[in-house]
């Protein structure tokens, strides 16, 4: 069986972009079609029988449809697919894979391109809230060729500018799920301080010092060491059962592997990019690693770094205290292991409530192939 598709590239993700006409609306049968076309699950941790990359950031799916809503150009649903599991977490949004959205739905036909830059607005169906991109475009069709170069991608593309509006809440209804900027968490290795901020995507965040880290660890160190993976999927976990996107802890671990995801923090500091270059602890307000799928993610998730962003403007989140209370700074630039990004974010309180009108973030995305990809037919 093939179905038309088209592997996009979108920020430091890449995923395959399908037609939500062209595959089965039966949702256990659309299921079974994207976990055999990206080759889940694998024990092996390969996909070396479909079109997956062996990574998080490489094995994602996007369901494009026209808009069903006043102002939104088309719909936008996001699928996280398990590597080693027969499952796809649709639970939450990916910001790298939604850089890609607006240029797909222009040379797709889905949006018609205006002269050298096209706004597509569209809804991510997935948490509910409207994206604006603004896509760089040439002759009718997405432009990728430019001068903006993004840590974690070889080379340079087009800038695209996209605005979160409202991101906040975007999964659990409040830019603070519990109320509180940090709260503890009992495990049976003993308690941990931790923050759960809900902006664009929720996020824990925890000390590298309180997990015995230093901030200085690999992606190959983590990803190396079971115990701390184990160690920090309990607490995640934990996390993601008082933010109540699930009853249980246990349920967290089996049903929503994408969400929360986890940010390690510190304060700024000198170390080395995964390619080499050597950063000064004066060139990022705050130190970040994030996990993804229970490994170290290679750069930062889009959506990570928007609520990281958002967090580190909120007095007592440990992204704040992490960041020297950097309320007055416009720009929060994140050290993460691929480089720094640069977000801006300012939530605001009112009557207690924490809010975040938009945040504007700059990517690029690049069509690599289109096609079909072929699946079995035993998976109907």
């Amino acid at each position: 069986m093939r179905i038309p598709s088209v592997m996009m590239r979108g920020g430091t993700s890449r995923g395959l972009f399908f037609h939500d006409s062209d595959l089965p609306q039966d949702q256990a049968a659309r299921e079974r079609v994207v976990l055999a076309a990206l080759g889940s699950p694998d024990p092996n941790r390969r996909q070396i029988n479909g079109a997956g990359g062996a990574t998080s950031n490489t094995s994602k799916v996007a369901i494009i449809a026209p808009g069903t809503e006043p102002g939104i150009d088309v719909n936008y649903t996001f699928g996280q697919v398990s590597i080693d599991r027969p499952l796809i977490d649709w639970s939450g949004n990916c910001g790298n894979i939604s850089s890609a959205v607006g240029g797909f739905a222009i040379d797709e036909g889905l949006v018609e391109a205006t002269g050298s830059e096209t706004v597509v607005r569209f809804l991510n169906t997935n948490t509910n809230k409207v994206i604006v991109a603004h896509v760089p475009t040439k002759d009718g069709a997405f432009d990728p060729v430019g001068e903006l170069e993004i840590p974690g991608v070889p080379g340079t593309g087009s800038p695209i500018r996209l605005d979160y509006l409202d991101p906040g809440g975007a999964l659990t209804g409040s830019v603070l799920p519990t109320g509180s900027p940090s709260d503890v968490l009992h495990l049976g290795e003993g308690d941990i301080t931790v923050s759960l901020v809900d902006a664009a995507n929720p996020l824990v965040f925890v000390r590298f010092s309180d997990v015995g880290m230093t901030g200085l660890e690999s992606a190959s160190d983590i990803d190396g060491d079971p115990s701390l993976l184990a160690r920090l999927e309990r607490i995640r976990a934990a996390a993601g059962e008082l933010a109540g996107i699930a009853p249980s802890a246990a349920e967290i671990s089996a049903s929503y592997p994408s969400v929360p995801k986890m940010a390690l923090v510190g304060p700024p500091m000198a170390y080395t990019r995964s390619d080499g270059v050597e950063l000064g602890a004066a060139d990022t307000s705050l130190r970040m690693t994030m996990l993804s799928m229970g490994r170290a993610h290679p750069a930062v998730a889009l959506t990570g770094a928007i609520c990281t962003a958002v967090a580190a403007k909120i007095p007592g989140t440990l992204a704040y205290e992490a960041a020297g209370s950097p309320a007055s700074d416009e720009v929060t630039r994140i050290g993460h292991l691929a480089g720094v990004m640069n977000v801006t974010a300012e939530p605001e309180q009112v009557d207690g409530v924490w809010s975040v009108e938009s945040v504007a973030v700059f990517r690029t995305a690049r069509r690599i192939f289109d096609g079909g990809v072929h699946v079995p037919d035993s998976v109907l």
